[in-house]
């Protein structure tokens, strides 16, 4: 178990130090923000949709590493996929956090989970005060798919 802790801090830690799709998009895009006002986390999502499918992502922000490596491996989750799959990583996302309630993903979908690298961020449940920074980047995704529906 030790080895596992160790592999989602490094998981965890290398979406930190080196954040996938950092910066902002051009173009056509949503943009949304979001604010976990307990810590001061910042968390700034743009996305590109294209019939349907979210075609480009980028992300800005500043906080902990919970909430910025979160976002990351949200970024590598979400490109490329329609968005009743993307609103469905989300779900699978916060009942694995306890946040919604349902049947653990990770305990259901061996091998290759659709959670990836994501899992990493599991143990976070342990700290229930950092459950938010975890889940701030995916509040933001909600209301920048929110925001693209109201658009169409």
């Amino acid at each position: 178990m030790a080895d596992l802790d160790e592999l989602y801090r490094g998981i965890i830690l290398d979406h930190y130090r080196n954040p996938r799709r950092k910066g902002t998009l051009d173009g056509d895009h949503v943009h949304a923000e979001g604010l976990n006002p307990s810590c001061g986390d910042e968390f700034f999502l743009d996305i590109a949709i294209d019939d349907g499918v979210v075609t480009d992502a980028a992300m800005d922000g500043q906080g902990c590493s919970i909430s910025q490596a979160s976002g990351s491996m949200m970024m590598d989750a979400i490109v490329g996929k329609p968005i009743d799959e993307v609103r469905d990583i989300a779900h699978k996302f916060r009942i694995m956090m306890s946040i919604e309630e349902g049947d653990n993903p990770v305990d259901q979908e061996r091998p290759g989970s659709v959670l990836g690298d994501l899992e990493a961020l599991q143990g976070v449940r342990k700290f229930p005060v950092r459950i938010k920074c975890a889940d701030l980047a995916w509040v933001t995704l909600t209301d920048a798919l929110e925001r693209a529906e109201s658009r169409t």
